[in-house]
């Protein structure tokens, strides 16, 4: 999928002025601030009403919130209803619900508790199987290992990478963690106040990252790793 712009202004400032291309799985790395939400909202269709967006994308199948395009959110305490069984909150039948839990490593009696009964890594995992009812062509990734440990954060990390494997979907992974971006990503790319800085191959940029901002990001995840001058 590539997105050959995406624009989005607010009372005629840009705040957002960006180009990249999915062609598998693709990291958005940047600080707080960077405008990595925005563009996540913006392909959501969750702007505020008061920004403008111009988005113009060339791929094989529509955006489609639902249907080809699928979102797993930060936290997983906070993504469901405590108070509703993890049955109901699925939006489709019980044959097809016990089939993703089974596809993302779940034990079938799960469904009949409530979320707050269930660890975060099993809540994610929840997540993940609701994001994939509808097979999505892309899956959207926004820090989803943000709230879990860093032995459950590999093991979702690990677990999306075979889902796309077995499933054959897109990933879009929103983060400022290039160390999670690293196991799941083949792509990066590196936005800063709304703009493009660098972008290109994950593995290569790690050893080779020609940015300043590029190179602080990387420092910040991996404090023992030595750069190239």
């Amino acid at each position: 999928m590539n997105v050959s712009k995406l624009c989005i202004t607010l009372n005629e400032v840009t705040l957002v002025d960006i180009e990249f291309e999915i062609k598998e799985s693709l990291a958005l790395v940047g600080q707080s601030g960077s405008g990595k939400s925005l563009t996540l909202k913006a392909l959501l269709g969750m702007l505020d009403e008061k920004m403008k967006c111009e988005l113009k994308y060339s791929c094989d199948f529509r955006l489609i919130v639902g249907k080809t395009l699928s979102f797993v959110p930060q936290n997983p305490f906070t993504a469901l209803s405590p108070l509703t069984k993890i049955t109901k909150q699925f939006q489709v039948p019980r044959t097809k619900q016990l089939e993703l839990l089974k596809f993302v490593g779940l034990e079938s009696n799960l469904l009949d508790r409530f979320p707050p009964e269930l660890s975060g890594g099993q809540l994610q995992r929840v997540v993940i199987a609701m994001a994939l009812e509808n097979e999505p062509k892309l899956l959207m990734l926004d820090e989803p290992t943000t709230a879990l440990d860093h032995k459950t954060k590999k093991i979702i990390l690990d677990l999306l990478l075979r889902l796309q494997k077995e499933l054959g979907f897109k990933i879009l992974f929103v983060t400022h963690d290039i160390a999670s971006a690293e196991i799941l990503c083949e792509d990066i790319c590196v936005i800063k106040d709304g703009r493009v800085v660098e972008r290109g191959k994950l593995d290569s940029l790690l050893k080779n990252p020609k940015d300043n901002y590029t190179k602080t990001l990387i420092e910040s995840n991996f404090s023992n790793r030595e750069f190239k001058k």
